[in-house]
């Protein structure tokens, strides 16, 4: 095999990219956990239908519009969508207290209690992978995860359902 030339020298990856690589390893772990914990209601909703859930859970009383712009598809989709999750008692659709020209959708208790079991799914697994860490990693990781958050744009909040999928896209 020759040796490298000057014009194309062999060297390590840089610094940079080890951490991109890094990240998108651990990356992998997460995904791997997020699909795990949506498989768990698969047989009763799709993942469009369960981002309906969330969003309404995470934002309150929402409008049709709102939806359809968070899923980023017209107002006739969002509202098949919407029609199946009420059909199926996970949602409720009422005048708005606002406006009653326009409906507000809630989640009903079935499905709170889905968007939960979604939830709690991932909240256990992450645990279980957490407790493989000393505490001072964890600390460590969590720490660089809430920087990581910040810098992606998440939205600083407490509520545990936008940790199952976030606010805006």
């Amino acid at each position: 095999m020759d040796a490298p030339t000057r014009s194309s020298p062999r060297r390590r990856p840089k610094k940079f990219d080890r951490q991109v690589d890094a990240v998108m390893w651990a990356s992998r772990s997460l995904v791997g956990i997020a699909a795990a914990s949506v498989a768990e209601v698969e047989d009763r909703v799709s993942i469009p239908q369960l981002r309906i859930l969330v969003l309404v859970g995470t934002r309150g009383p929402l409008g049709l519009g709102v939806v359809a712009d968070e899923l980023g598809v017209d107002s006739s989709n969002a509202s098949r969508a919407v029609d199946k999750l009420i059909k199926a008692g996970l949602l409720d659709r009422r005048d708005s207290p606002e406006d009653r020209r326009k409906l507000a959708l809630t989640l009903t208790p079935s499905g709170a209690a889905l968007v939960q079991t979604v939830t709690d799914h991932r909240r256990d697994a992450i645990a279980a992978v957490l407790k493989r860490l000393t505490a001072s990693q964890r600390d460590g990781l969590a720490a660089a995860f809430d920087t990581f958050a910040v810098a992606a744009g998440e939205p600083a909040t407490d509520d545990a359902l936008t940790l199952l999928w976030p606010i805006h896209p």
